[in-house]
C-alpha cells in the first residue's frame, strides 16, 4: 500500500517529521479534517467505510504491505546501517514513504542532522558510524554479522574501549575478591573498560562471555556466568565457601539477585549493589528523558521555526578535569528586547526554556541540559534596560571527542517565539607530558568564592567565578567599555617538574596587542613558580585596566614557555574597546 498527496503528507506529518507549512485551501481543509473525524463516531463511520478505524488484522496487513514494498539497500539502511542509532520517529516515518525519490531525500536529511558540523560539507558522523560497522564485522563475528553481536552492537554505539581485559581460552581464573575470591575454570570472556562514557560516569566495566564456546559473546550483567563450574558440586568454590565449608547450592537459592556470588560479606554487598549495575545495563541503551518535548522536536526532528526567531548567542568552553574528561562550560546570552515581557504587580518577567543536547557522531545523545530561566525588572526601568544582556551558564563532563551541539530557547509568554543553535564541538585531549592549555577566557566579572562554593555554582570554576563575554560567535570579539576592566581566565596543564627541585620551571607572559599594526602595547612577564612552584598545573588570572587604550580593536596573548620540557604554547583572544 503506497500513501500518495495529501495522505502521504499526513502520514508525514502524524510521524512529527514535517519540514512545511500549509497555507490556503489545504490548511483550513486540513483544519476541519480533524473535528470532523471526532464527530464520526457513529454516523460517519456508517456513511463512509474509509473513516472507520482499521481491525488489528487489516492493519497488520497494511504494515506487512509497507515492509514488502521496501527492497534492496533502503531495508538494508533501515534494518542493518542504522539499526541502533535510529529514532522510532525516524522509523516509522521511513516505513510510510511510498518511493525511492522520498526515501533518498530522507537519508540525506537523516545524516544532515547527525553532522557535527553542519556547515561542512563532510560528514564525519556518517564516515565514522560505517567504519564502526566495518570493524564489527571484520572483528566480532561469529556464525552472524558482527554488527549483530552484542560487542559489534557496543562498539558501534559507543566507540572502542580504552583497555580490554581478554582471556579467549577461558580456564584457571582467580576471582577478585568482589566476585568472591578463589579459584575456577572459565568459559572464553572478556572486560571492556571505558575510562569515562558520558552519562555513565568513569570507570566503566561491561563484561561479555562466550558460554557457548563458539565465538559468540554475549553482554552479560551476571560475573557468575563466565565460571564453567558454577554448576558443578564441590568445584571452583570461593573463599567463604572453602573457610566456612558452605554448601554450594546455597548460591542458587531464591533472592540471591542477578549474580550467584556466594555467601559471606562479600556476597551480601554484592547484591546490595545490583540495582546500580542494572541502572548502569539500562543506560548503556537508553538516552536520558526529554522534559521540554516541544522543544525536543526542534532538535532531534529538525523542525522548521514558524514565528519569529529568538536570538542568542552562545560560547563554548573547555577545561581539563581528568586526563580522560574535560569539563566544558556552555554559555548563552541574551538581550532584554528579545525578551517578550508580562506586567503585574509592577513587576515585569520574562520566562525562557532552554533545552540543550551533545550527542556523539553515531547520534547518540550523551548529555542533556534543561532549565527554566526568569528575567525579573521593575516596570519603571524596563525601558532603560531593555538593552542590558542575560547570560546562562551551564558546565557539563564530556571525554574528549568530536559532538554536535543543539540548542532550543523558548520564550514561554510568546510560544512561537523559539530560537535554535546547532554547531560541532571538538572537545580536546590533554595528552600525558604534552603542555597544553584550557580555553582563554575573556570574563566580564572575576572573583575568588567563598570555601563553600567551590567546584559548584554557575560561573565557578575551581575557586574561581568567571563569568564570560560573550559574542555573537568565534570569530567576532567581545566588547567592553574603557571604564571596565579586562579579566582574563586560563589554566595550564602538564608542566614538567624538575626531580631535584620538586618545582617547575616555566615562564608566563601576558600582552595585549593592538590588532590594526600589532604593536605590543602592555607586557608583564612571570616566573611559574611564583604562583604555583610544585605543581604540574598553573591557574592565570589577571585583572587589567583599559582605561588607557583608545577606542579600536585589540587582542590578549599568552604565552608559556616550559624550560624544563623543552615546550612553548600560546593562546590568543580578540576584544574591542569602546
Amino acid at each position: 500500500m503506497k500513501f500518495t498527496g495529501r495522505r502521504f503528507l499526513l502520514a508525514v506529518l502524524g510521524c512529527g517529521l514535517a519540514f512545511i507549512s500549509l497555507t490556503g485551501p489545504e490548511a483550513h481543509a486540513l483544519g476541519r479534517h480533524k473535528p470532523a473525524q471526532q464527530q464520526a463516531g457513529t454516523q460517519d463511520q456508517e456513511a463512509s467505510p474509509l473513516n472507520r478505524p482499521l481491525s488489528d488484522k487489516e492493519r497488520y496487513r497494511q504494515q506487512k504491505e509497507l515492509r514488502q514494498e521496501l527492497k534492496g539497500p533502503y531495508k538494508t539502511w533501515l534494518n542493518q546501517d542504522v539499526a541502533y542509532i535510529i529514532s522510532d520517529t525516524e522509523r516509522k516515518a521511513f516505513m510510510s514513504l511510498s518511493n525511492d525519490e522520498e526515501r533518498d531525500a530522507f537519508i540525506e536529511q537523516f545524516w544532515r542532522r547527525r553532522n557535527p558540523n553542519p556547515d561542512s560539507p563532510e560528514n564525519e558522523a556518517r564516515e565514522e558510524h560505517y567504519r564502526r560497522i566495518a570493524y564489527a564485522n571484520e572483528h566480532y563475528a561469529a556464525g552472524k554479522p558482527g554488527w549483530k553481536t552484542d560487542r559489534g552492537r557496543i562498539y558501534i554505539e559507543w566507540g572502542p574501549p580504552d583497555s580490554i581485559d581478554s582471556h579467549p581460552s577461558g580456564g584457571l581464573y582467580d576471582r577478585p575478591f568482589d566476585e568472591g575470591g578463589g579459584t575456577t575454570t572459565t568459559f572464553p570472556f572478556e572486560v571492556w573498560h571505558y575510562r569515562y562514557l558520558p552519562g555513565l560516569g568513569e570507570n566503566i566495566n561491561i563484561e561479555f562471555v562466550d558460554s557457548c564456546q563458539c565465538g559468540d559473546y554475549h553482554f552479560t550483567l551476571d560475573r557468575t556466568e563466565k565460571d564453567a563450574l558454577k554448576y558443578v558440586p564441590g568445584a571452583g568454590l570461593t573463599e567463604w565457601e572453602q573457610m566456612n565449608h558452605q554448601d554450594k547450592s546455597k548460591r542458587f537459592q531464591s533472592g540471591n539477585g542477578i549474580e550467584d556470588i556466594g555467601g559471606g560479606p562479600i556476597g551480601d554487598y554484592v547484591q546490595g549493589k545490583e540495582f546500580d549495575r542494572l541502572e548502569q545495563a539500562a543506560k548503556l541503551f537508553a538516552p536520558p528523558p526529554v522534559k521540554f518535548k516541544d522543544l525536543d522536536a526542534f532538535i532531534s526532528e529538525h523542525k522548521i521555526l514558524t514565528g519569529p526567531v529568538l536570538p542568542f548567542d552562545v560560547r563554548t568552553d573547555f577545561v581539563k578535569v581528568t586526563d580522560s574528561m574535560d569539563l566544558v562550560p556552555v554559555t548563552l546570552q541574551f538581550k532584554n528586547r528579545d525578551i517578550t515581557f508580562v506586567t503585574k504587580d509592577g513587576v515585569s518577567s520574562g520566562v525562557l526554556n532552554i533545552l540543550g543536547r551533545f550527542t556523539t557522531l553515531t547520534g547518540r545523545t550523551v548529555q542533556t541540559f534543561e532549565d527554566t530561566v526568569e528575567v525579573n525588572e521593575p516596570v519603571e526601568l524596563m525601558q532603560k534596560m531593555l538593552d542590558a544582556r542575560r547570560v546562562y551558564w551551564k558546565a557539563l563532563p564530556l571525554s574528549p571527542g568530536l559532538y554536535r551541539l543543539d540548542i532550543a530557547v523558548k520564550d514561554v509568554n510568546n510560544p512561537d517565539h523559539i530560537g535554535i543553535y546547532a554547531r560541532g564541538i571538538n572537545v580536546p585531549v590533554y595528552r600525558d607530558e604534552t603542555l597544553g592549555s584550557s580555553s582563554l577566557i575573556l570574563a566580564d566579572e572575576m572573583h575568588t568564592v567563598p570555601s563553600r562554593q567551590i567546584g559548584g555554582g554557575s560561573f565557578v570554576l575551581g575557586n574561581t567565578f568567571v563569568r564570560p563575554r560573550v559574542s555573537a560567535n568565534p570569530a567576532t570579539p567581545v566588547v567592553y567599555k574603557r571604564d571596565q576592566p579586562l579579566n582574563f581566565w586560563m589554566q595550564v596543564y602538564n608542566l614538567g617538574i624538575d626531580q631535584a627541585t620538586k618545582s617547575n620551571q616555566a615562564t608566563v607572559t601576558y600582552e595585549i596587542i593592538d590588532a590594526k599594526n600589532g604593536n605590543v602595547l602592555f607586557q608583564k612577564e612571570l616566573a611559574s613558580k611564583d604562583l604555583e612552584a610544585h605543581s604540574d598545573q598553573l591557574t592565570l588570572e589577571k585583572t587589567l585596566p583599559i582605561a588607557g587604550l583608545l577606542p579600536g580593536k585589540y587582542k590578549v596573548m599568552i604565552k608559556v614557555n616550559d624550560a624544563i620540557s623543552k615546550q612553548q604554547i600560546a593562546q590568543s583572544a580578540p576584544f574591542v574597546v569602546e
